[in-house]
């Protein structure tokens, strides 16, 4: 079953508490954690404090999404906080290998971060050294992106990598996933990134808006078996 994971860049951070009670009672699987350096993005958004802050009062997992432009730089530190996967982005590392058995190293899954522009390719001499493959269905930086729908056939291309190079590492997206988004990509993806397209609405009801989003995984999964 999949699993959700609200992007906490979209959560008001002046009742971060009362955001993340109210998201581990909807059924939010980890918490996802962006940090932008405003140079590899062009946007800032969350740092080691916000992160420390969420180590507070999470009680389930939570990751590290580095859109940064010097991801080695920040490894340790964000390891030594207890996050459960760290996503570096392909395009950064000057050694990616190296990188991701670096995080591995210090205890933590090993994630890989890969732009809409970015070939699949980019992944082949790197995966016995990752985890998760987290396919970017906007490109990087802010909420509120419409979906790239090339996003689909490359998610589906990556399930066939994986299992051609006899790969256990799982698939994550984000960018405007929407329920009709993860209906379609039910049967590809471990971990949905949740913002604004499928979660963080106006009314802030994060209990239906994720019934809701279950609803299509199991009517997603039912359409495929049917198939």
């Amino acid at each position: 079953m999949a699993n959700f994971c609200p992007s906490l860049m979209c959560v008001d951070f002046s009742q971060l508490s009362n955001e993340i009670q109210r998201l581990e009672s909807a059924g939010a699987a980890m918490f996802h954690i962006d940090i932008m350096d405003g140079h590899f993005v062009p946007n800032f958004a969350l740092g080691i404090e916000d992160v420390k802050a969420v180590a507070k009062l999470a009680t389930i997992p939570y990751d590290v999404h580095l859109m940064v432009s010097n991801p080695d730089g920040y490894i340790d530190k964000f390891s030594d906080l207890g996050c459960s996967i760290i996503y570096v982005h392909a395009e950064a590392p000057i050694h990616l290998h190296r990188t991701l058995t670096h995080i591995r190293q210090r205890g933590v899954k090993a994630g890989v971060a890969i732009n809409p522009g970015t070939s699949l390719s980019a992944l082949e001499e790197v995966l016995d050294v990752v985890d998760v493959v987290l396919v970017m269905s906007v490109n990087p930086g802010f909420a509120g992106q419409p979906f790239i729908h090339s996003a689909i056939d490359k998610i589906s291309r990556l399930r066939k990598m994986l299992h051609q190079h006899g790969s256990s590492a799982q698939i994550a997206v984000d960018g405007a996933i929407s329920p009709q988004v993860v209906s379609t990509l039910a049967r590809d993806v471990d971990y949905f990134i949740l913002g604004t397209a499928g979660l963080f609405k106006p009314d802030r009801d994060y209990s239906s808006a994720m019934k809701t989003l279950e609803q299509c995984v199991t009517q997603g999964l039912e359409i495929v078996t049917e198939a």
